[in-house]
């Protein structure tokens, strides 16, 4: 009985003492044999006595011409006892410091502002890098475990307030679908309104983090239609568009059965470069001249070429353009991009050849890297006249009797109609680059379907339609001119699930290996040849009358709202 009262203390006792040290941080001395002062003596001495005698060795040895790495016995013995002594110093400032440089690994600590945060609150502070920083976090890392609603609730009167950055939380936590739930409660509460109807499961919060949107608390649900199939140079498309407006995609659809029953449409690519152009500024007018005049230099062309197209494998420098306002010089870059859609990456050139003109022009004062000139998300003449992106024309002839059977409406009417509206209504109205009945409704629907960037609807909506009756009148050709169609099948919002599935359907996912630059350039032509179809069957319902009755029955519920 002894023997087993013995044994049960032996075991509790030991417990006692794990548990009483758990609460303490483990320290480099806990396993040193000797005391601690004279551990710190002896390797202080092992450290600055190795260094010494390295230094004499291999002054001699450079004295003699004897190379370096030849190393004798007692420098290899030399180099291990300085490791070793480096190492026990680097332990002054915790374990943890050393593991980290002998296992690298990001953790928290590196992310997280303790005056800012409660680091209690975490789950897990010893994890990588949060999600959407490194492409481990989800290989090798494990998973969370699940939060209580205790610690989330301190997280969010945290945010509340003002003692944790909303911005912040998925740094913080690591947890980007948390981090948005919480965000989204906080939110709830401080404004003192429901975000009921706005969805939050089914997304993956990862795909977004530092690259498409900051700060979420859901997403918005916007139906997909399918337009189509679109009969593009021998080939058929079915073209995805996202919208909320009620009878597009039907329009859009019709126009496309009215191309394929008259043998498709023909597309061709006329230009494909992205623009980007800084403003700088000199002393004097003479002096932004001399620069223009060095810019626009043919001999000068290939010294700048080379500096641009540093900045990425497929960036190739195809003009300068330049324009002045008094002592201010506005240079309008141009390049091609590949598949993506190219802003990044031709702001990255401009930036190189701005450093490279800095040592010939040190009085040059960069104002910014973009001065609007480009011109970007915003109407402008120059890039209906010049082009940015990618420049198409989309034709069809349309048979008479496709006309008439799918179209309702008949070829002079079509073209007195598109001569009233689309070239003289639009001239009596100022447009700029708006000389169609309703480009930007596909060009929309179709960018937010695939990822684009939606702001750039407004260059990539310029278009102008023409109609003309042709085979003796009998039959109706029609084209479409979008000088600025901006798109790319790679970065931005291509790579989230939904959109990257539109672009699968469509055959222009991600980039093209065998051809860089013709998954964008592909995608451009769908584009064109889908607002062909979309102008088509637009101007033949307002032809035909048909534009108010169809947008009662297509845009317009059919429920009695008083009772909802």
């Amino acid at each position: 009985m002894e023997k087993m009262e013995v044994r049960r203390r032996t075991i509790k006792e030991p417990q006692i003492h794990r548990n009483e040290k758990d609460s303490e941080a483990a320290k480099a001395t806990d396993a040193l044999p000797l005391p601690m002062y004279l551990t710190n003596t002896v390797f202080f001495a092992l450290f600055f006595s190795v260094v010494y005698y390295l230094l004499l060795r291999w002054r001699e040895k450079i004295r003699n011409s004897t190379p370096l790495h030849v190393v004798t016995l007692s420098e290899i013995a030399a180099i291990v006892t300085f490791v070793a002594s480096f190492i026990y110093l680097l332990g002054f400032f915790g374990i943890g410091f050393v593991q980290s440089l002998l296992i690298p690994r990001a953790s928290h600590e590196d992310i997280l502002d303790e005056e800012d945060f409660d680091l209690r609150v975490l789950k897990d502070d010893s994890r990588s890098a949060p999600c959407g920083v490194t492409d481990h976090c989800k290989i090798s890392e494990p998973e969370f475990s699940p939060s209580t609603p205790a610690e989330d609730e301190e997280i969010i009167k945290s945010v509340m307030e003002g003692k944790t950055p909303s911005y912040s939380l998925e740094s913080k936590l690591g947890d980007c679908r948390r981090a948005a739930a919480i965000r989204r409660e906080a939110l709830q509460r401080i404004t003192g309104k429901s975000l009921a109807g706005l969805p939050l499961e089914g997304f993956d919060y990862d795909a977004i983090l530092g690259q498409c949107c900051e700060m979420p608390v859901g997403y918005v649900q916007i139906p997909v239609g399918i337009a189509g199939p679109l009969l593009l140079d021998g080939r058929e498309f079915s073209v995805p568009m996202a919208t909320t407006e009620g009878c597009l995609v039907a329009s859009t659809n019709r126009g496309c059965k009215a191309i394929h029953a008259s043998g498709g449409a023909t597309s061709v690519l006329l230009r494909d470069g992205m623009t980007r152009a800084p403003i700088v500024r000199f002393g004097t007018a003479k002096r932004a001249a001399e620069l223009k005049f060095f810019l626009e230099d043919t001999h000068n062309f290939e010294a700048l070429s080379l500096v641009f197209n540093k900045s990425s494998r497929f960036a190739r420098l195809q003009s300068i353009k330049c324009a002045i306002a008094g002592k201010n010089l506005y240079i309008r870059f141009s390049c091609s991009t590949g598949d993506a859609m190219g802003m990044n990456m031709v702001s990255k050139g401009v930036q190189n050849i701005m450093d490279f003109l800095a040592a010939d022009f040190p009085d040059m004062d960069v104002i910014g890297i973009s001065g609007n000139y480009c011109s970007d998300k915003k109407p402008a003449a120059v890039n209906w006249i010049e082009g940015r992106g990618k420049s198409v024309v989309c034709e069809a002839i349309i048979k008479e009797e496709i006309v008439k059977k799918v179209l309702k409406t008949d070829v002079d009417s079509l073209v007195e109609l598109n001569m009233l509206k689309n070239l003289t209504g639009s001239a009596m109205a100022g447009a700029l680059g708006g000389f169609n009945a309703h480009a930007s409704n596909i060009v929309s629907a179709i960018y937010i379907a695939t990822g684009q960037d939606p702001a750039q609807n407004v260059e990539s909506s310029h278009c102008i339609t023409m109609m003309e009756a042709v085979n003796d009148g009998r039959d109706l050709h029609i084209s479409v001119t979008m000088p600025s169609i901006e798109v790319g099948t790679v970065g931005g919002g291509t790579q989230l699930g939904s959109q990257s599935a539109c672009l699968n359907l469509l055959g222009v996912k991600g980039a093209s290996k065998e051809a860089p630059g013709s998954n964008s350039r592909l995608l451009a032509t769908i584009v064109a040849g889908s607002v062909l179809a979309g102008e088509l069957s637009l101007m033949s319902a307002i032809a035909a009358g048909q534009l108010v009755k169809s947008h009662m029955k297509y845009n317009r519920s059919s429920k009695d709202v008083s009772k909802m």
